[in-house]
């Protein structure tokens, strides 16, 4: 993590630079989280923490929404995404929310965790930038039973993931709305593990749902098309990681 902190750093001192830039095209922020739990006591320790202590907290301070995420298999980790379009909201969260008398009691619990008996294993934590084709976070449906496919794009180069963010806002987007693959959000990893890379978040009403989108999504003519452009060559992208999700008791997502 500590090479990716150090260009993170160097990129959110260009971003605070050009400000001006940021206000003529404004993009949601996003930190996606992973909470890596080893027993059924910590998941149920840490829905009720996210439900009932540190959401209601989060969106006092302009995190909103905020989604989580169990996993389909197993029992982690655990997917929290936080969204602002404020990168000073999400860098501030933490000293925030320990101001926050509110939050600080009904997290205590949580908070105070013993080492004996640790509320979750570990956190890893990525920040991410939407893309320009897709600004905002949307929500596509509020079906009870939706499931959530997380997927990451590795990149041998920041030159290649460059280039597949650039399919994704020319065409590739536009393509997976039409095919039902319905986005929550498109983002590049300013600071994270896997870099460089892009990921992003679809929803979906059911499984069977999500099956038939994709079926449809690579018969598409318009992209085979897009994909067999020259300047958009298969190794622009050297990794895929997939993971589907459904939200948690208290997910605004």
């Amino acid at each position: 993590m500590s090479a990716s902190s150090v260009a993170g750093a160097a990129v959110l001192a260009g971003l605070g630079s050009a400000q001006g830039q940021e206000r003529r095209e404004r993009r949601d922020y996003y930190e996606l989280r992973q909470y890596r739990v080893d027993t059924e006591d910590q998941v149920s320790g840490l829905q009720a923490y996210l439900r009932d202590a540190e959401i209601p907290a989060l969106n006092r301070v302009d995190i909103s929404p905020v989604g989580v995420f169990l996993p389909v298999e197993g029992i982690s980790p655990i997917h929290a995404l936080r969204r602002s379009q404020s990168l000073e909201s999400l860098a501030m969260a933490t000293e925030r929310l320990l101001g926050d008398d509110e939050y600080r009691k009904a997290a205590a619990s949580f908070l105070d965790a013993p080492s004996e008996a640790p509320a979750y294993a570990r956190i890893e934590s990525a920040l991410l930038v939407a893309f320009g084709g897709m600004p905002e976070m949307e929500r596509p449906t509020d079906v009870p039973g939706r499931v959530l496919q997380l997927r990451i794009y590795e990149s041998p180069s920041v030159t290649t993931g460059r280039k597949k963010i650039e399919m994704f806002d020319t065409a590739e987007i536009g393509i997976f709305r039409k095919a039902g693959l319905t986005p929550v959000f498109f983002g590049e990893t300013l600071i994270g593990g896997k870099m460089p890379n892009l990921t992003y978040m679809l929803m979906f009403e059911s499984r069977e749902a999500q099956d038939a989108a994709w079926q449809r999504f690579l018969a598409d003519p318009d992209w085979l098309e897009l994909r067999a452009r020259p300047e958009y060559p298969d190794k622009i992208v050297c990794g895929i990681t997939n993971i589907l999700l459904t939200p948690a008791e208290g997910s605004q997502v």
